[in-house]
């Protein structure tokens, strides 16, 4: 409790929401740029002419197994804590082996290392829970990959352009920052592990929305692992060029999404994200290797990649309601996202023996994309009926009541509904639930549902968020 007040009396950066984002910030850098597929990896097999690809399969693959099982064995914010504490000493003391020569250690500190990390990304949910309201959420996540992807960068560069070991140690020395920020966190439980329960009338479990969620992220994120073994090989001449844009795009993405208005319908970018990895994978069949062909190529796929890494981030964000272990939602949706890079990497590679010039992956890639088009609806859909007003999904009921009413207005197919029917479409954009519509206006229940399917109905369409969609655009199906 003393935590949570002197927590509320210090201002901007120093208080628990940021020092959590400046934690997994230098945490998920070190992450990124050495165990997955980081360059710093890479750059210190090169140094000792070893292939990198069996370190980088067992990291991927402890890093997925860390993700998925953490909530199984963290079930509160003080052991979170004291489990990010220990694995970011432990990633210190197995990055300081690679300074050394190869040797079966290699292996063994960097599977261990990275089974470690991905349970502590699991339980820095308990802090994204705890530190930040539901509705801000994604610019908390936005945050950290933003800050994790400079630094990153930072990283990356030193590397190639100055030395492996240099990079590896200014890793370390992210390791170390985090460490000191991490000891700064609080511990407070109670505040950590209040989770919404049920509403009269509505269900909220989150089976169903995160299994699709899942689905819809191992499906999309295979491109990442066919981009990985497929699209950075192929510009691997480009070194001064690839070591500093590679994550630019993605960053810039991530600061656009971020900041967009809260009315502003993000559903549409989730499509246009789509077809850019679409065209990303079509330009680099037709364009040559130049640097040109390069920032066309990792444009397209990386601005991509930030969208979709902040909707679903966000959407698991704001999933952490619905459960009173943050780390189980967050490690499972998470390592959804490690399993399609997995998967993606292994079938890349395999394809790549004989595809030189990689045709047969960029026609695998634009097959995942026809699929990724077919589920995203079903997606949104279970999504919306969970998360009402999720910036990604639908944003009227973020309105004001006297915006809501012009909206109503503007629809030009409300002629179309029944005084009652205008009533009951009234509250459901408000976010009402079946039974709260029935009580007040003093109906059944199965009366409100009746006219709820007439009204879809009319409309042509099955759910609420579609409903609220054609309110935004302000006209009818028949009208477009």
């Amino acid at each position: 409790m003393m935590n949570e007040q002197q927590d509320k009396a210090i201002p901007g950066f120093l208080n628990d929401r940021n020092r959590s984002v400046v934690v997994f910030s230098l945490f998920f850098s070190w992450q990124l740029a050495f165990p997955f597929e980081g360059q710093i990896l890479y750059a210190l097999a090169g140094s000792y002419d070893i292939s990198p690809h069996g370190l980088i399969f067992g990291s991927i693959t402890a890093c997925f197994t860390g993700l998925f099982l953490c909530g199984y064995l963290i079930r509160n914010i003080k052991s979170a804590k004291k489990f990010m504490l220990g694995s970011i000493i432990f990633c210190v003391l197995a990055s300081c082996i690679f300074f050394f020569p190869p040797s079966f250690l290699w292996s063994a500190a960097i599977i261990t290392s990275s089974l470690l990390a991905g349970g502590s990304v699991a339980s820095w949910g308990f802090y994204l829970k705890r530190g930040t309201p539901k509705s801000e959420r994604i610019k908390t996540v936005a945050d950290g990959l933003i800050g994790s992807n400079i630094l990153m960068i930072l990283l990356n560069m030193s590397a190639i352009h100055l030395s492996p070991r240099i990079g590896l140690g200014l890793a370390v020395l992210m390791l170390i920052l985090a460490f000191l920020f991490a000891l700064r966190l609080t511990e407070d439980n109670e505040a950590s592990e209040s989770f919404r329960h049920k509403q009269p009338g509505e269900s909220v479990s989150i089976i169903k929305p995160l299994s699709f969620l899942c689905l819809f992220v191992i499906l999309i994120t295979i491109n990442s692992g066919l981009m990985y073994q497929v699209l950075n090989p192929a510009y691997s001449h480009l070194a001064w060029l690839t070591s500093w844009y590679w994550a630019i795009p993605y960053i810039v993405a991530l600061f656009i999404m971020r900041n967009l208005p809260r009315r502003t319908n993000r559903t549409y970018i989730l499509y246009v994200a789509i077809a850019m990895i679409g065209f990303s994978f079509i330009f680099f069949m037709i364009l040559d290797r130049s640097a040109f062909g390069y920032l066309v190529v990792n444009t397209l796929m990386l601005g991509a990649c930030g969208v979709y890494d902040l909707f679903w981030w966000s959407i698991l964000g704001e999933m952490l309601e619905y459960d009173k272990n943050p780390a189980k939602v967050l490690g499972i949706g998470l390592s959804a996202n490690v399993l399609g890079v997995l998967l993606g990497g292994l079938v890349g590679n395999v394809i790549s023996v004989a595809d030189a010039q990689g045709v047969n992956s960029s026609i695998l890639a634009l097959g995942v994309v026809c699929v990724t088009l077919a589920i995203l609806p079903i997606l949104h859909k279970h999504l919306s009926m969970l998360l009402k007003d999720h910036a990604y999904l639908t944003v009227l009921s973020e309105m004001s009541e006297e915006d809501q009413g012009r909206a109503m207005n503007l629809f030009t197919g409300v002629e179309q509904l029944t005084e009652r029917e205008r009533e009951i479409t009234a509250l459901l954009i408000k976010g009402k639930t079946y039974r709260m519509i029935a009580g007040e206006l003093h109906v059944s229940e199965n009366t409100v549902k009746t006219h709820v399917k007439n009204i879809y109905s009319k409309f042509k369409i099955q759910s609420r968020s579609e409903l609220i969609n054609l309110m935004m655009e302000g006209r009818s199906p028949g009208i477009r």
